[in-house]
C-alpha cells in the first residue's frame, strides 16, 4: 500500500521581520521556519513581544518580511506586489477576528458575501454560497438579521462563516473567543473543532492556554524565536463532545 504523505500548505525559511523604532532595532521575528500540513490544527502562543502578532499578519499576507521565505501553496508570497498579496488574502486565508469586524448595517447574508464579491462572483451564485455556509455554521434562520439583532456567539459564527465562503486554504483566528463569555467561548472553540474534522486547516493565535489545548499543535514564541514546537497528546474536546448533526446558534 502507498504510503499517504500529507500536503504541505505553509512553510517557512529563516522568516525575520525588523523594525526601526528610533535608533533601536526591534528584532519583532528573528528566524523562524515551521511547517504546516494541509488539515492540522496549530496554536501559537508566547507572552507579549513575543513575535506571534507580527507572525500572524505575516502568515495572512497582511505585512511582508523583512528576510526570508513564505510559501503558500509552493507560492513565495515573500516576493509578491500589494495587488498580488490582496488576491491572496482573499482566495487562501480566511480570517477571524476577536472584534467580529461586521458590517453593522448589513445583514448576515451580505457580510458573509462580501469576500465573494471582491472575487468577482455572479450574484445569485454568492447568495447561494453564502446561505450554505451561514447554515454550516448554524445560523441557516439568521441571515436577514443584522448584527446587533444577534449574541456574540452568533456574532462570531458569522465572522466564520465569512472567512469560510471563499473555502480557502487556511482559516486563521486571532483570539476568537476574547470578546465572548466562558460558556459562548466553549461553543466557538466546539465549533472549530467540527470545521478541523471536516478537513479545514486552523492557524489560532491565542494567549489562553484553555483555548491552545483545543488544537493539534503548538508553537511558543518567545523574542521573535520558536521556543519549541509540539504536539497536544490530549485535545481538550473529546469525541463524544462533538455535534453530532448541525452546529447549534448560540
Amino acid at each position: 500500500m502507498a504510503e499517504y504523505i500529507q500536503e504541505t500548505v505553509i512553510k517557512t525559511n529563516d522568516l525575520k521581520r525588523y523594525y526601526q523604532l528610533g535608533s533601536t532595532e526591534v528584532r519583532a521575528l528573528d528566524g523562524i521556519s515551521f511547517e504546516v500540513k494541509k488539515n492540522d490544527y496549530l496554536a501559537i502562543m508566547g507572552p507579549s513581544g513575543s513575535g506571534k502578532s507580527t507572525l500572524m499578519n505575516l502568515i495572512g499576507c497582511l505585512d511582508t518580511p523583512t528576510s526570508g521565505d513564505y510559501i503558500l501553496n509552493g507560492r513565495n508570497v515573500s516576493e509578491l506586489d500589494d495587488r498580488e498579496l490582496a488576491e491572496v488574502r482573499n482566495q487562501e486565508i480566511g480570517f477571524v477576528f476577536q472584534t467580529f469586524n461586521l458590517l453593522a448595517r448589513t445583514n448576515c447574508l451580505s457580510n458573509v458575501e462580501l469576500p465573494l464579491i471582491y472575487s468577482g462572483m455572479k450574484s445569485s451564485v454568492r447568495k447561494e454560497q453564502a446561505r450554505n455556509t451561514l447554515e454550516r455554521v448554524g445560523l441557516g434562520d439568521r441571515v436577514d438579521h443584522k448584527p446587533n439583532e444577534l449574541s456574540g456567539g452568533q456574532r462570531q459564527r458569522v465572522a466564520i462563516a465569512r472567512a469560510l465562503v471563499n473555502n480557502p486554504s487556511i482559516l486563521l483566528a486571532d483570539e476568537p473567543t476574547g470578546n465572548l463569555d466562558t460558556k459562548t467561548g466553549g461553543e466557538i472553540m466546539r465549533l472549530f473543532e467540527e470545521l478541523y474534522r471536516m478537513g479545514n486547516t486552523i492557524i489560532l493565535v491565542t494567549h489562553e492556554y484553555d483555548i491552545a489545548n483545543h488544537a493539534r499543535r503548538i508553537i511558543h514564541l518567545r523574542d521573535g524565536k520558536i521556543e519549541s514546537d509540539e504536539k497536544v497528546d490530549n485535545p481538550v474536546l473529546a469525541e463524544s463532545e462533538l455535534f453530532s448533526n448541525e452546529p447549534k446558534a448560540i
